[in-house]
């Protein structure tokens, strides 16, 4: 038997259908939208009407004749007054509008599944919060939850975002251990893979607990808004400092919090630490450094360590005295470095006890960033050498009053071979990547007071400046613009920042002692000579 063809309306395929579906949703959304105050005046007459006979069903007949009596005079004393019949309407239209309205319950407390969480992580916090010798214990095993656990909220998934506990007063809050033990456990009833902020109120024995948003990885390098001395180390939490930057976020601008790092010589915090993993960012912070350094007309010195090219893109730019990747450039560099720094203080006191200011040179910002000095440390101590980390000691010990900064990168993993110096007077610290809480207090001086996860995207970590609090961190994407493996909007942003490349024949705002060895192709530094043009002979008695 031949089948019978479809009608050409089914035939013709969905598209149509389903443009006319969506067509007819609209339609119909649009229309309620517009409606939408005469559907409530609507069921609010309905309700009146309802509400009528109900009354009128419920009044005894003999009663039903002075009612209607009474009725028909009211509605002649409205006709007979000037605008009655106006106010009348207004009223009944007012009256169904009132009584039309949505009445949808408001929620008043948590569902049975939010109930059910929070009863089990009442009866999870008991063992404590609770001792034998209690004699009204707050926290006991059937217990109940809404005495202790207040201030709740809740998302979509039905996990905790919100909580507030209340805890006995003989709870060990001032230990960190005890502290630990219960935020471990919050973060693991409370739900994986967030990050946690705890602030803990040991006056009023109370405990907050709320997850933290995550924060911005769109913003790029760029012209921050800054003062010289000021540089920009990434981004934090609202609360967390009193200053917002107007940035830009893609095409959005907006203004963030963001976590400054102030140097020069009335900085308490005059040298930086940052310690990561392999791909956590440490690389991208050390960049973006050196472009706001160069930015404000700071001189810059690089070291490599890695020797992976990631800072090719500044080689041969204008204010870029050296970048080197390799031990016997670094050596020379930090050698001429530990000699400026030395001749930038003698100058420095020569001028003051003339009565005159500090030479212009010597007021110049110099940035040393040293990117896995640790590598090359190791490389010129087997080449039978001196360790080139010795080098560092002067200007980590007098650049601060000679306006020389130091920024040391490295890993976790080679944190023991980096000397006493270099940890005594680096007072701002960050670490970034994945790290267990004790690596990053053992970095930081101070544990975080959120929960770290094991995922986070690069230049994500933690910031410490001196003795302050500890700030979490978003390093702006600075990555190197000669790597094709990146965004091209971010790659872009740092073109855009990097300052000229140097005339051919040498010229530039770059010092005449000063090393000029860059990467690729260009022949070994000899040490720098202090009797060169522009740069005063140190005495024999200052070295």
């Amino acid at each position: 038997m031949a089948r019978r063809p479809l009608p050409r309306i089914l035939s013709s395929g969905t598209t149509s259908l389903a443009r006319g579906r969506d067509l007819a949703r609209t339609a119909a959304d649009s229309a309620t939208d517009v409606l939408h105050p005469l559907l409530v005046i609507g069921r609010g007459l309905r309700i009146l009407a309802a509400s009528g006979r109900r009354r009128w069903s419920q009044t005894p007949k003999d009663k039903r004749g002075p009612a209607l009596f009474l009725g028909a005079a009211c509605v002649l004393v409205v006709a007979l007054v000037p605008y009655g019949p106006l106010l009348a309407l207004i009223t009944l239209m007012a009256a169904a509008a009132w009584h039309g309205r949505d009445r949808t319950p408001a929620k008043t407390g948590p569902s049975d599944a939010e109930t059910e969480r929070l009863g089990s992580l009442y009866e999870a916090l008991v063992p404590y919060f609770s001792i034998p010798e209690d004699p009204s214990p707050l926290f006991a095993h059937g217990g109940e939850w809404d005495k202790a656990l207040s201030g709740y909220e809740f998302d979509e998934a039905g996990r905790i975002t919100r909580l507030h506990i209340r805890y006995p007063a003989y709870f060990t809050d001032g230990e960190a251990t005890s502290r630990a033990r219960i935020e471990a456990l919050l973060h693991a009833k409370s739900g994986r893979g967030r990050e946690y902020l705890f602030d803990w109120d040991e006056e009023g024995n109370q405990l907050d607990l709320r997850v933290l948003a995550a924060l911005p990885t769109g913003i790029a390098a760029q012209p921050f808004v800054t003062s010289p001395g000021e540089t920009v180390l990434g981004f934090t939490d609202a609360g967390g400092v009193q200053r917002t930057l107007p940035v830009l976020e893609g095409d959005e601008p907006r203004d963030v919090p963001p976590v400054i790092w102030r140097t020069g010589p009335r900085s308490s915090e005059p040298h930086l630490l940052a310690v990561g993993q392999p791909g956590s960012g440490t690389s991208t912070l050390l960049r973006n450094i050196a472009l706001q350094a160069l930015r404000h007309g700071g001189d810059v010195l690089i070291v490599d360590g890695g020797g992976s090219g990631e800072y090719s893109c500044l080689s041969g730019r204008c204010g870029v005295l050296a970048v080197e990747c390799g031990p016997t450039g670094a050596q020379a560099t930090l050698e001429w470095a530990a000699q400026e720094t030395e001749r930038r203080l003698i100058a420095t006191h020569r001028a003051r006890e003339a009565g005159r200011p500090a030479p212009e040179d010597t007021r110049r910002p110099l940035w040393i960033l040293l990117d896995q000095p640790s590598v090359l440390a190791h490389l010129a101590v087997a080449e039978g050498g001196p360790d080139l980390l010795t080098q560092l000691q002067v200007p980590l010990r007098h650049g601060r009053p000679a306006h020389v900064t130091v920024v040391v990168a490295e890993q976790f993993g080679h944190l023991e071979l980096l000397h006493d110096a270099i940890w005594q007077h680096t007072r701002a610290r960050v670490v970034l990547g994945p790290a267990a809480i004790q690596q990053i207090a053992d970095v930081l001086g101070l544990p975080p007071h959120t929960t770290p996860t094991a995922q986070v995207p690069p230049g994500r970590g933690y910031a410490r400046l001196g003795t302050g609090p500890v700030h979490r961190l978003q390093v702006p994407a600075t990555p190197d613009p000669y790597d094709e493996a990146t965004h091209p909007a971010y790659r872009q942003a740092v073109l855009e920042l990097l300052p000229g490349r140097l005339a051919a024949g040498g010229g530039g705002r770059r010092d005449q002692g000063a090393p000029g060895k860059t990467l690729q192709g260009q022949p070994p530094v000899q040490g720098p000579a202090l009797d060169a043009p522009g740069i005063p002979e140190v005495p024999a008695e200052a070295s």
